[in-house]
């Protein structure tokens, strides 16, 4: 039988998302950026890559937006 190491940044890109769908937008924003500083260690996600940079910006959209609005 062959085990197979889990991936971290698909682990931490999985846990972002469960924060942000909770509501939980900042702390999805520090996990996806710990996600994509993984995935540039690999350098063969790049399409996870692509998709973690597209959520870290409308996050960073979100939160300036809802910070303004205070």
């Amino acid at each position: 039988m062959i085990l197979r190491k889990k991936n971290i940044s698909i682990e931490l890109f999985s846990k972002a998302l469960k924060n942000e769908n909770s509501g939980h937008y900042e702390e999805a924003l520090v996990t996806y950026k710990n996600a994509l500083n993984e995935v540039r260690k690999i350098r063969f996600h790049s399409s996870l890559k692509d998709k973690i940079i597209e959520k870290i910006k409308v996050l960073n959209t979100y939160i300036e937006y809802k910070n303004s609005h205070r």
